[in-house]
């Protein structure tokens, strides 16, 4: 981890917070790649995965944007309430689970929200590099879109769709005319209910043209989650899964090596092998003919009993 100096904190939209940061020396940081991420040690204690928002061919600056959940578990909350100018914190080297990839045949951009964050550096590259994208971005209202001026004046103007639906499920906008015909790349971020449009939307898309990240720390709490058990296949054991923690958490907390990266179910590294139980699949990546024998160990949990996955 990093130190690095809070340079600027201001709030950018209704419950969003943008934080720029720099080294204290003025040193480079470690260049990043759009889409990618750092870990933050928040206040709380929480560590935390933000989106890297600004221009990749910066080199001084890391800007992130938090959105302040106050039924999350305390990391927002933290770094909205409490990270000021001048304050320091410890921050992981870059990372990218959400990497673009070339196409000469254009990108399509879908941002939700808070997602916009991994998106804007996507499109601040694509920009650079003179590549053919189209942004669709869609927020509950005005008030809660972060970047909306921005991405409505040059260079982004004529480029960008920004949709309100006020909350009105009527108005949610119809993302199937732009799906509609496969071309080029589609990359995604955004709450649950977005991604599942999308992949719903993109299933005569090949699976290398789609790509999702989203946007929540990581595990999500339902009110009707359950505690069940999971067994390993391969020794027997087994462990019981609070509510409140993924199959991941349980399974590190007991000495298991578990290979992950995004723990949001968009990345498919903890992709393990489902033998028997009855699952709710929460992740990304699965598809339909899938879930029957593979499982994302980060996101997605049994709904009660007992399940069994190969290892």
């Amino acid at each position: 981890m990093r130190h690095l100096r809070v340079v600027r904190a201001q709030k950018i939209a209704d419950d969003i917070f943008e934080f720029e940061l720099q080294d204290p020396a003025g040193a480079a940081l470690l260049p990043f790649t759009a889409g990618s991420h750092v870990l933050v040690n928040t206040p709380s204690g929480e560590e935390r995965k933000y989106s890297l928002c600004n221009d990749p061919l910066e080199a001084d600056r890391y800007v992130i944007a938090v959105k302040r959940d106050a039924n999350g578990r305390g990391g927002s909350l933290a770094m909205c309430d409490q990270v000021k100018a001048g304050d320091m914190l410890a921050i992981s080297e870059p990372r990218n689970d959400f990497a673009l990839v070339k196409s000469f045949a254009g990108y399509i951009l879908i941002a939700g929200g808070i997602g916009i964050t991994p998106i804007l550096a996507m499109a601040r590259h694509l920009l650079n590099e003179g590549a053919s994208f189209k942004l669709y971005y869609l927020t509950r209202n005005r008030a809660s879109t972060a970047y909306a001026d921005e991405l409505s004046q040059p260079p982004f103007k004529g480029k960008v769709v920004i949709h309100h639906d006020e909350g009105d499920p009527a108005r949610a906008f119809d993302l199937w005319p732009v799906l509609e015909k496969p071309r080029g790349h589609i990359f995604c971020c955004g709450p649950a209910g977005l991604m599942e449009s999308v992949r719903d939307m993109s299933g005569h898309w090949s699976k290398t043209a789609v790509h999702f990240e989203a946007f929540t720390d990581g595990h999500t709490i339902k009110p009707e989650d359950k505690s069940f058990s999971v067994r390993l296949a391969k020794s027997g054991v087994s462990y019981e899964v609070p509510a409140g923690q993924p199959i991941l958490d349980v399974l590190r907390k007991h000495g298991h090596h578990v290979p992950y990266s995004c723990a949001s179910g968009s990345c498919g590294s903890c992709r393990t092998g489902l033998i028997s139980g009855d699952v709710d699949h929460r992740d990304f990546v699965l598809q339909d003919g899938e879930k029957s024998s593979q499982i994302m160990v980060c996101v997605s949990r049994g709904r009660g009993g007992e399940i069994v996955i190969d290892l």
